[in-house]
């Protein structure tokens, strides 16, 4: 038998395996896309948070603004009439609005909850740009300066936009993590590395099999995220370069692949292979930017993300699926991506060990 046929009947075989795991196809496939389910279902419409502010009495700053660009600030805020302002501040306490607003001649006064720093921000910000819009057009001169915002997302970005790529790398990372480094050490401890070494199947053909397997697995995930999330009640829509995500997917791949395989190598029982795993996994998941968005992070938190690879992959496919960035805006990351694939299976073959012993 030629290494072409051996390469091809273990890929199969392999294949074959994996889809009769029905514990693999659950954590591997299922999962993740339950995940997205309810990330997508929760938040896949929602882009901009919208403030809600109760108007106490008649405030004129309030009711011209809205007066002038009524679409513009609806987007981002809803105003509700309240004639009593013990309630309205009630409401604020407890959350039920984000502030309450009064006019007391020229003063306005915006009562707000120290609860949420991010709504009441917005709405001090909002009203504030009330004020001086309202202080110019009473003075009757010209601004010096003008501010043009353009913003640099289209229209349809919003949350599925971040989720899909983001939840599509946490799911990349698991399975190729968990399943290098579980199937190393079962191999291992079960003797069948050994055996594999006496087969008449050259041993690189062997993994390489296993290495392709994991690659179609890998595209499989990809093409169900991306069916799934573009469901009307989704709504994702890709860039005009998303089929950078095909390349990107296979070079995180092959990176998680190589961490797997080092602590496969490195682990001597399936247990410890499982703990190390996890350590490894569940932090890369969140401070890669997998479960929430790394903008708003401190600084500290950001230069740390930098160590994880997910981190790059989340990045490089969020920027050709959602942002709609060119072709070569992927490019660093999957450069960074292949190097910690070679890096990890240089030192993964420097550990490795036939048997327990």
């Amino acid at each position: 038998m030629s290494t072409f046929e051996s390469f091809t009947s273990l890929s199969r075989a392999m294949f074959l395996g994996f889809r009769r795991d029905r514990g693999a196809l659950f954590f591997t496939i299922l999962f993740p896309l339950m995940f997205l389910v309810i990330f997508g279902g929760v938040f896949g419409h929602r882009s901009t948070p919208k403030v809600t502010v109760l108007e106490v009495g008649r405030v004129a700053v309030l009711d011209q603004a809205v007066a002038h660009d009524p679409a513009s600030l609806g987007k981002v805020m809803k105003v509700t009439r309240s004639t009593d302002r013990a309630a309205a501040l009630r409401k604020v306490e407890k959350g039920d609005a984000d502030a309450a607003v009064e006019q007391r001649g020229g003063e306005l006064v915006v009562h707000y909850s120290a609860a949420d720093q991010v709504k009441s921000g917005t709405v001090r910000g909002l009203m504030d740009s009330m004020v001086q819009s309202a202080n110019l057009a009473a003075s009757g001169k010209p601004p010096a300066y003008r501010m043009s915002a353009q913003q640099v997302e289209d229209d349809s970005l919003n949350a599925i936009q971040f989720f899909t790529p983001s939840l599509l790398g946490w799911a990349l990372a698991s399975a190729g993590v968990f399943g290098a480094s579980q199937t190393l050490v079962t191999w291992r401890t079960k003797g069948i590395l050994r055996r594999l070494q006496l087969s008449p199947a050259p041993i690189p053909t062997v993994f390489g099999a296993r290495v392709a397997v994991s690659l179609a697995v890998a595209l499989v995930q990809f093409a169900l995220f991306v069916a799934v999330a573009q469901l009307p009640m989704f709504g994702l829509r890709l860039g005009h370069a998303w089929w950078m995500a095909v390349p990107m997917v296979m070079s995180g791949c092959l990176a998680f692949l190589s961490i797997g395989m080092l602590i496969g190598a490195w682990a001597k029982t399936q247990e410890t292979a499982q703990a190390v795993t996890q350590l490894v996994v569940l932090p890369m998941a969140f401070l890669g930017g997998s479960f929430f968005p790394l903008d708003d992070a401190p600084a500290w938190l950001k230069a740390v993300s930098y160590v994880f690879p997910l981190r790059y992959l989340n990045e490089g496919m969020l920027n050709v699926m959602g942002r709609g960035l060119g072709p070569m805006s992927a490019l660093p990351q999957i450069g960074i991506l292949l190097g910690v694939a070679v890096v990890g299976a240089l030192i993964a073959r420097r550990l490795f060990r036939w048997d327990t012993a």
